[in-house]
């Protein structure tokens, strides 16, 4: 038998992995990893070139390294996409893996990556999509926590780190607190990744994510104060002074970033050019931070700055069409910013160098979950009040990732023999975290049992999952029929206790959708999305095809993508495509807003044609939401009894305006005020 879903990735799987092949067997794998090294390298636009002998490489030749080791790249991180997607591993994870393993081929050829490559070309890309995605609102909720855990947080990791790697290791002071600066940061993209996949609370999401947009660029601060302290034995160690430089940089940078961000925005809101207003998103997210260094602040907390005030306002200006291009954009940038970064990072860990300083590592290591534990149990009582569960997710999702790396890489050689010994100590501990935490870091979420089970949505899913095994089977048993596989006598014993199975397993889905109206919607506008999807499609085909003009297509897409920014009016846009030629009234129905995603479900069930309309104000204290629905012939006693099933009535309690709580008064809320007016003709626009 055929395994049609099996097959296709098999198949899909093979085909990249020939060429993955193909294209690493053109190069050779030595020759491979030693253009990346050269590519790379500082040296790289400077190697010798022997005039007399003609060796060399032309730049013919080097722009075709580059496009060669460009292309494996990306398709070595398609393969491991897929991988990781079947295996249910994080992505990143994936890449160090394989980076790992090619680092196994190069033997004890190191391959030196500047610095440069993460911080001024990776970097940006990674910040500015993470920070565009946040709002503005649930970052101000807990805006004293996570800039609690990122700047004093920052400073506790530092001292903390350094002190414990001074004791352990023996190593000065300044050059303890150097490693314990570069290692500060946290690069938690692999766990909030796996947040996203698995429903776990917004609020646990953008503490983790916020605290790292703001550390990264308070670390990279503190790092270079205690570099030039390390290197320079005459510099004295002035707190006042250090603390007035780090606010003048890394407020600095926030300054360039609010104002280019805002500058960037408003020239957004008077263009219509998608192209173009994607283009400017990506000037500003590259330009913040040139600027910044420029101006010798911190360049990194001036792409978080521009980030957040484009992600906020910028859309504003956005037309629908734009809003989505500028999306996705930024989804495929991070994604191949996190491919090369991961990988580099596996192909920059030398496995020799960690066995050979294993004491010291193990050391840092200590330090780093000592100094993480510290920063987050003894800091979040600041701010709102955090679960212990969040606490416990906090604590283990601090990963180190690009920015401990890079400063790393970075470290000069003043610093005399333990600069290798700070290296490894570094690679040491992004490899432990991305490997160990950033694997174990789901079991533990089902522990602390974040993800709260939905039991009407499982026995949905049990069921529909019976029902689409009844049908698979029955249209098997169909196929094989009319192909003279199977006898007629077996197809009429067979055929129809299978279809009538079938049919039984259908109702019961349907049961399992009325227990809950909320699963009914999200399929109704998953469902609804896919269609829209489809509607573009078919709109850029006929345009392609030269049946519809650019300005029709435009005015057509720009509908469709309206739908799509706008999740919440699919259900609204579902009604827009049914017909109804017998309607004879209109109905004004106004229920508790608690009741009204129980009332439209229960009037899609009917396929009666309902609006949501903005209103104000409310009975007995209470908002309420006003909805037209259109009235069949003969269905308006139908529709009042779906409607009074689906508004429950219940007693709560409430309290006058200036009233104490403990003179509530018990009110009874719910049911629904509905109006119904004759019409001569319905029409939909």
């Amino acid at each position: 038998m055929i395994k049609p879903s099996g097959t296709k990735y098999q198949l899909l799987f093979s085909i990249l992995v020939l060429l993955s092949l193909l294209l690493v067997g053109c190069t050779g794998s030595d020759t491979l990893l030693s253009n990346v090294d050269s590519l790379l390298s500082n040296e790289a636009g400077s190697s010798t070139h022997d005039e007399g002998t003609g060796t060399g490489a032309s730049d013919a030749e080097q722009i075709t390294s580059i496009i060669t080791i460009v292309i494996t790249l990306l398709l070595i991180a398609s393969l491991v996409g897929l991988a990781t997607s079947r295996l249910r591993v994080p992505y990143t994870v994936g890449l160090v893996l394989i980076g790992l393993a090619l680092s196994l081929l190069r033997g004890e050829n190191n391959i030196n990556i500047p610095p440069e490559i993460f911080l001024g070309l990776l970097v940006p890309p990674l910040i500015f999509e993470a920070a565009f995605h946040v709002k503005a609102k649930d970052l101000f909720q807990d805006v004293p926590q996570i800039l609690t855990f990122a700047i004093p947080g920052v400073l506790i990791t530092t001292f903390l780190v350094g002190s414990v790697v001074s004791l352990g290791t023996g190593f000065s002071f300044p050059l303890a607190l150097v490693f314990g600066a570069l290692i500060a940061a946290t690069d938690p993209v692999a766990v909030v990744a796996l947040f996203r996949s698995l429903g776990v609370p917004k609020r646990l999401e953008v503490l983790l994510e916020g605290e790292s947009l703001f550390n990264d660029g308070t670390a990279i601060v503190l790092f270079n104060l205690m570099v030039a302290i390390a290197v320079s034995s005459h510099v004295v160690f002035n707190p006042i002074k250090s603390v007035l430089d780090f606010f003048l940089v890394a407020g600095g940078g926030l300054v360039i970033g609010f104002v280019l961000g805002a500058m960037i925005s408003r020239m957004i809101g008077f263009i219509e050019d998608p192209l173009i207003e994607t283009t400017l998103t990506t000037v500003l997210a590259f330009g913040s931070y040139i600027v910044a260094e420029h101006f010798h602040v911190s360049g990194v907390l001036a792409v978080v700055a521009a980030g957040l005030v484009s992600g906020n306002i910028g859309p504003r200006g956005m037309s629908p069409s734009t809003r989505i291009l500028v999306f996705n954009f930024w989804e495929y940038a991070a994604f191949l910013a996190n491919s090369v970064v991961f990988l580099l990072i596996g192909l920059q860990i030398n496995l020799n160098v960690l066995l050979a300083d294993w004491n010291v590592i193990l050391w840092a290591l200590l330090a780093v979950l000592v100094a993480r534990a510290v920063s987050i149990y003894g800091l979040s009582w600041i701010g709102r009040n955090i679960p212990r569960s969040y606490k416990h997710i906090l604590y283990w999702g601090g990963l180190r990732g690009a920015i401990s790396l890079a400063l790393a890489l970075s470290l000069p050689a003043s610093l005399g023999p333990e600069r290798d010994e700070i290296q490894a100590m570094a690679f040491g501990v992004v490899l432990f975290t991305l490997l160990v935490q950033g694997l174990s870091m789901k079991p533990l979420i089902n522990k602390v049992g974040l993800i709260k089970k939905n039991e009407a949505q499982e026995e949905y899913q049990r069921r529909h999952a019976r029902a689409v095994m009844a049908r698979a089977s029955y249209d098997r048993l169909e196929k094989m029929y009319h192909r003279g596989l199977l006898s007629t006598h077996a197809w009429e014993l067979m055929a129809k206790p299978l279809q009538q199975h079938a049919e039984a397993l259908s109702k019961s889905v349907s049961q399992a959708l009325l227990a809950d109206p909320k699963i009914e919607n999200e399929i109704i506008e998953t469902a609804m999305r896919d269609l829209l999807h489809t509607q573009r499609s078919s709109l850029t085909a006929l345009m392609r095809d030269g049946i519809i003009n650019e300005e029709i297509y435009a005015q057509l897409i720009g509908e469709v993508d309206m739908a799509l920014a706008q999740p919440h009016s699919n259900l609204i846009e579902l009604m827009l495509y049914r017909e109804y030629h017998n309607i004879r009234g209109l109905m004004t129905v106004i229920v508790q807003e608690s009741d009204v995603e129980n009332v439209i479900a229960s009037m899609n069930r009917l396929s009666i044609p309902v609006t949501r309309l903005s209103s104000f104000g409310g009975f007995l204290g209470h908002k309420n939401v006003t909805l037209l629905a259109g009235v069949p012939d003969g269905q308006e006693q139908l529709i009042v009894k779906a409607i009074t099933n689906a508004s429950k009535r219940r007693v709560e309690f409430r309290t006058a305006q200036n009233t104490a709580k403990e003179n509530a008064s018990a009110v009874t809320v719910g049911g629904a005020t509905i109006f119904t007016f004759d019409v001569e003709r319905y029409e939909e626009l």
